[in-house]
């Protein structure tokens, strides 16, 4: 008798459970995934390695799928795109990798018509993957925990980088962009398949971070995004960041071509050349060489790879391209000290202790950005930059400005222009703008270190919560705080509103007010502030325009 109660009470409790989706009928074929347990009454629906195009054939746009026959077991990651690893001294990946995985919130009822979100990863157009950086067996961009707790379907996609994903000649033999043209393969397929997993092909947004974030941002300047999706969030990159955007693509192709043995007088030959000549050797030939790296100039200057106005995917200039964007709402934003990790590159000194950073590797750092030995552009910046020293500077605060530096110019000011240029041209759509400055998790850098670079994924990708042990309770505030923000704008278009109460009311960007919320742990009504480092913004502005003959006017 006992023994029948357990079993009935078994049933019971699996039918109370939450629903899975099962074998799910895609375009290319049926996929099977699996399902993981979140809670009694809640389950994520997890499908990885779905292809979403063919394998892509050398500095070609992607091709659709063949498709299968039979059920695609779709519960392992696929490999990541052919590209150079971390210390740039081998290859990894494979040519065949145009895959994506999904991750679907369930509970007591199947899930459907969920807002979308599709995740674009960063790795400065080198390197990275859908399921990069793995611990403990969890992808850094493993969807569960945003899944779940925002409530919305998430998407993650493998794009081609490096060598193979953007090497272009600058005219139509090798165009370029092909790492931008899998992503919107990507989405393209998410579009047309995503509404057969419970999800709202009306309601996707696209959110990615540092390159992730540029390439979200060229998405919605294209002309080919037109009524793809609605919404977009970029974290720590636009297009218009300066390592963004590759200016003089020939010659980068000649000395790429050079180091793989295939220059030629010729081009035509050149180019036949480079489409036999083996991957691998073609992938290492875009390695940024580690030993330049050392205090030895701007680590920008290095960044070679990038997308390319090609004349159809990105038909302008970036700046003169943002009505194409002003059919999506936009959120956007920066980490408080994106620019230390390569600061810390360019002058070592300012993470060393007992070591003193000179005025001298200031202004080198100022010269080097604005391309100038000397001049009143780089005295003005020294001025600027040194205007809350006092007389006898204090060293934490000299380091601190070194980082502030490269902040600015690599991400913070290029996202504010976007932000306004946005705001301007805006058809109805909303805009947002952000500073995410939670201090510092990584250990050993000085006390002044804030929020370095790519340290809001492990909030927004839910990690205090499904790695409590590593985390204290005040990461959880602001792991929650920003699910419920991106969930609620992935949504509605307004962080403020959807399913999620948030600690405080975020109000709209615009040219008059030009608002930003600052994200950390401790959001109160103080964390609403104005006109984000105008100074800052207006100097680098200018800057921009004098060294790329772009039209920055944003007002």
């Amino acid at each position: 008798m006992e023994s029948l109660r357990a079993i009935l009470f078994l049933l019971t409790l699996d039918l109370l459970s939450a629903a899975k989706l099962g074998v799910v009928q895609t375009e290319g074929g049926a996929v099977e995934g699996r399902s993981q347990s979140t809670g009694l009454f809640s389950r994520v629906d997890i499908f990885k390695g779905i292809p979403f195009a063919d394998v892509p054939k050398r500095w070609e746009k992607p091709s659709p799928h063949p498709g299968w026959t039979g059920v695609l077991k779709a519960t392992k990651y696929q490999e990541r795109c052919l590209q150079v690893n971390l210390l740039q001294t081998k290859t990894q990946g494979s040519e065949d990798c145009l895959y994506l995985n999904i991750f679907v919130p369930q509970g007591s009822k199947l899930s459907t018509n969920l807002p979308v979100m599709v995740y674009l990863f960063g790795g400065a157009f080198l390197l990275g993957a859908s399921n990069d950086l793995e611990v403990l067996g969890q992808s850094l961009y493993d969807g569960v925990e945003l899944a779940e707790r925002g409530n919305v379907i998430v998407v993650t996609v493998n794009y081609r980088v490096g060598t193979l994903g953007f090497l272009s000649s600058g005219d139509h033999r090798i165009p370029g962009n092909y790492g931008l043209w899998d992503q919107h393969a990507a989405i393209s397929w998410v579009k047309r398949n995503i509404e057969k997993f419970g999800g709202n092909p009306d309601n996707m947004t696209i959110f990615g971070q540092s390159a992730g974030a540029a390439s979200v941002s060229y998405q919605m300047l294209s002309p080919h995004s037109k009524g793809l999706f609605r919404r977009a969030i970029t974290q720590s990159g636009v297009a218009l960041s300066p390592w963004a955007h590759q200016r003089k693509p020939l010659s980068l192709l000649k000395k790429i071509a050079s180091k793989v043995g295939c220059w030629r007088t010729d081009m035509d030959e050149t180019f036949t050349c480079l489409r036999m000549t083996d991957p691998v050797g073609l992938t290492m030939a875009g390695k940024i060489d580690i030993l330049l790296l050392l205090g030895k100039g701007v680590v920008m200057d290095l960044l070679e790879l990038a997308p390319v106005v090609d004349g159809d995917f990105i038909p302008d200039e970036p700046s003169r391209l943002f009505s194409n964007a002003g059919q999506f709402d936009y959120m956007a934003g920066v980490n408080s000290m994106d620019g230390h990790i390569f600061a810390g590159v360019d002058v070592p000194s300012i993470n060393q202790y007992k070591v003193n950073t000179t005025l001298s590797q200031v202004r080198g750092v100022l010269s080097g950005l604005i391309k100038e030995r000397s001049g009143p552009a780089l005295d003005e910046a020294m001025d600027l930059y040194s205007s809350t020293w006092g007389s006898v500077p204090d060293q934490a605060l000299v380091k601190k400005t070194v980082a502030d530096i490269e902040t600015d110019f690599l991400f913070l000011v290029p996202t504010q222009i976007a932000v306004k240029l946005h705001a301007k041209h805006s058809r109805g759509a909303r805009t947002f703008s952000y500073l995410f400055n939670m201090k510092t998790r990584i250990p050993g850098f000085p006390r002044w270190v804030e929020a370095e670079h790519a340290e809001d994924l492990q909030y927004l990708f839910g990690k205090p919560f499904s790695f409590a042990m590593a985390y204290f309770p005040r990461h959880r505030d602001l792991s929650e705080y920003m699910i419920k923000y991106w969930s609620n704008f992935a949504r509605s278009g307004d962080p403020n509103t959807g399913e999620s109460r948030v600690p405080v009311p975020w109000p709209r960007f615009t040219t008059a007010l030009k608002s930003y919320l600052t994200i950390n742990h401790q959001m109160k009504k103080s964390s609403v502030s104005y006109d984000l480092r105008a100074d800052y913004v207006s100097f680098w502005t200018s800057t921009y325009s004098n060294q790329t003959q772009m039209t920055l006017n944003e007002e």
